[in-house]
């Protein structure tokens, strides 16, 4: 797991152009940034857009960002939920004529995809019930709901860092079961 002051420095280095700190910034924030897209979404498709365009302005500002003593992920958070918010409200609804939605290209992943997004899902899914309940929903509340390892701590009434840690062993743990 990437701490805070590892992902202020990588926005440290971006903001000096720096392409290998905006890789590792990447790769520590990009499957929360895309949740948070598409939650706000609920399109895949635009979610990847608007994900795209999020570390590109990211790039862009990275030299705005300032040490504040809050979570660098905040920030990383913010933009990638502003700009998902600006996505939404410009969409356009659209009546469609029969003839023209003929026309419309079918964007729903072929059945080669969708079996094997089915049979990712049925793993992860397992993966998960094999860990306890209340760290599974934590890992759940997280990494798909958005939540605040502070938040999380006050639900299961544990400390702080011992919410981290569960967290932490937790993706140790699924990354092992779905090696396998």
């Amino acid at each position: 797991m990437t701490s805070k002051a590892d992902l202020e420095d990588y926005i440290a280095r971006i903001a000096l152009r720096d392409r290998v700190a905006f890789s590792k910034l990447y790769d520590a924030t990009s499957a929360k940034l895309f949740g948070v897209c598409l939650r706000v979404l609920n399109n895949r498709s635009e979610a990847e857009d608007v994900l795209q365009e999020a570390y590109s302005r990211i790039w862009q500002k990275s030299d705005r960002y300032a040490v504040t003593g809050h979570s660098p992920m905040t920030w990383l958070i913010t933009i990638a939920r502003n700009l998902s918010i600006d996505r939404l409200r410009t969409r356009k609804t659209t009546s469609v004529g029969v003839e023209e939605a003929s026309q419309i290209a079918d964007t729903r992943p072929g059945p080669e995809t969708a079996a094997i997004a089915r049979s990712e899902s049925r793993a992860i899914h397992a993966c998960l019930d094999e860990l306890k309940p209340n760290r599974a929903e934590a890992v759940r509340r997280a990494y798909l709901d958005g939540e605040t390892y502070k938040d999380l701590a006050a639900r299961f009434d544990v400390p702080l860092n011992t919410m981290r840690t569960w967290l932490r062993r937790s993706l140790l743990d699924l990354k092992a079961c779905l090696s396998q």
